[in-house]
């Protein structure tokens, strides 16, 4: 997608994970192979909507999530493509043992997908909020690992996730998300790949999920103090796209990654990484920091534990300033 220069405007769309529901819905019209296994949470996940349009496709196996993998993985060991869903606290860290030895040792096609994820999810509170889902899932060998920021994005992902052959998790949210992408001509998404956003020579902010409408916000903010910020739109964490951050760390010297996670594992650290081997340069974190949050309003834990546009502008002024002493 080529960057575009205009002021980004917060206009509310639909929950991923609705859009998650609805596209799979759609593609099981054209895919006889596609099965969905859930763990008794339907109703939040919106496999709901493929179980009610197909529902000798659909299997509920309770709130038994590692069994939940185990049935999906057979499936997939019968040439099925099945999606197995739960939230993402649920997925990633009851059925861990399942995913690592049934799922990703034999390199089988199930496609995990993790619902409610981050702190955004409010007033479940922490035990249902998947902080750590990303830093898991990347450490399974052979997963890919999606985090969309908008219902577009996620439409596109999930038709990637399925085409792909292999396993995946696919990262999606409870609350209602800003719009990023106007259409799917907006994301030409392919896993392995960032979407440039925005142009910019002083910073460049990487970022996924919900952080990527925050990061938007920050470039304009930075645009008024005279700094040019350059936005990558991350979806694809694993593998993660070495050439657009090689590029940006050559180009602007400086980055802050930012994401709805925790600091350990996730995002910024695959980007450290990268940047480490390829072109070191100063970098800044925007993340949950080493700490569980606690129940409330999304928006204000959003803004308590440091996820916010603000604090990604003050992220890129500590590259930046980095960057200048250095």
């Amino acid at each position: 997608m080529a960057a575009t220069a205009e002021r980004f405007e917060l206009k509310l769309g639909k929950a991923t994970r609705d859009a998650f529901g609805e596209a799979l819905r759609e593609l099981a019209k054209t895919n006889d192979r596609l099965v969905v296994v859930d763990g008794d949470v339907s109703n939040s996940t919106r496999t709901e909507w493929f179980a009610a349009d197909h529902p000798q496709r659909f299997f509920n196996v309770g709130i038994a999530e590692s069994n939940m993998v185990g049935v999906a993985a057979g499936l997939a060991a019968a040439g099925k493509i099945p999606v197995v869903a739960s939230f993402a606290c649920f997925l990633l860290c009851n059925a861990y043992d399942q995913l690592r030895i049934s799922v990703a040792f034999p390199q089988l096609n199930v496609k995990a997908v993790g619902s409610h994820a981050g702190i955004s999810i409010g007033e479940d509170g922490p035990s249902q909020m998947a902080i750590e889902d990303i830093a898991l899932a990347c450490a399974l060998p052979g997963f890919a690992v999606l985090a969309p920021a908008d219902e577009v994005a996620t439409r596109v992902a999930v038709r990637a996730m399925l085409e792909h052959d292999g396993p995946v998790y696919l990262r999606v949210g409870r609350p209602k998300a800003p719009v990023v992408y106007g259409s799917e001509a907006d994301f030409p998404f392919q896993i392995g790949q960032a979407v440039r956003l925005r142009q910019g020579n002083d910073v460049t902010i990487v970022a996924n999920g919900l952080m990527v409408a925050a990061a938007l916000q920050a470039h304009d903010r930075l645009a008024e103090t005279g700094v040019s910020a350059r936005v990558l739109d991350m979806p694809s964490v694993k593998p993660l796209d070495e050439a657009a951050l090689d590029e940006a760390a050559r180009e602007t010297g400086a980055i802050v990654v930012a994401e709805e996670h925790l600091a350990h594992g996730g995002l910024g650290s695959v980007v450290a990484t990268a940047v480490a081997g390829l072109r070191p340069c100063p970098i800044a974190f925007v993340n949950l920091g080493d700490t569980f949050a606690e129940s409330g309003p999304g928006d204000e834990l959003l803004e308590k534990y440091g996820l916010t546009a603000a604090d990604i502008v003050r992220g890129a002024n500590r590259a930046v300033a980095a960057k200048r002493q250095g």
